[in-house]
């Protein structure tokens, strides 16, 4: 029985989440631009060869949390098509939070890798408070760390490794959580 009420209630928080994520939408354009402005993820769009945008990602977790977002895939700085993440997480977790992620692609593999339909990063711990976090980040293919204290800073331990570089920046929220979890992305080629 606690654990279906600590389901519901993570269920409601990522709801609630969800429902300010999107009062805060924050288009492609935007986020670029703030990813263009903060600190070393800057020098990512001069040497990629593509990126992952998502915009608006809602994360809400009371023991049993979860996180949405959908994006846009660029190729040399056009859209090739769409994508979406989708995290579960089981662990000690309370609180929700808003905030964007880009997932920079070193070369033409790392971005087929991505594109593939079954990418996942498949470890994640987080530590987040009121506007600052860090994250540090295992994927399939290695692992990286970011980390953000504003909209102008996103900054970032090391560079590219296994060809993806990872960047977010909190737009708002509280959250304390120590979890393991993945993000799932899908991809969806642009139409034409």
């Amino acid at each position: 029985m606690n654990r279906l009420l600590g389901i519901v209630a993570a269920m409601a928080v990522l709801g609630l989440t969800m429902g300010a994520a999107r009062a805060a939408n924050t288009s492609d354009k935007d986020t670029i631009q703030l990813f263009r402005d903060a600190g070393e993820s800057s020098v990512y769009f001069k040497k990629s060869y593509g990126y992952a945008v998502f915009p608006n990602i809602g994360k809400a977790g009371f023991v049993v949390g979860g996180a949405h977002g959908s994006g846009r895939v660029y190729q040399k700085g056009v859209i090739i098509g769409t994508t979406s993440m989708t995290q579960v997480s089981v662990g000690l977790q309370l609180g929700g939070q808003d905030y964007c992620e880009i997932v920079f692609f070193e070369d033409q593999r790392a971005l087929r890798e991505f594109i593939s339909g079954n990418f996942e990063f498949a470890a994640d711990a987080a530590v987040v408070a009121i506007t600052a976090g860090a994250s540090a980040t295992a994927n399939t293919g290695g692992s990286s760390a970011a980390a953000s204290g504003g909209k102008k800073d996103a900054v970032t331990a090391g560079g590219y490794h296994k060809g993806m570089a990872v960047f977010t920046i909190l737009k708002g929220g509280l959250m304390y959580n120590a979890t393991i979890s993945g993000q799932k992305f899908s991809y969806t080629p642009k139409a034409g």
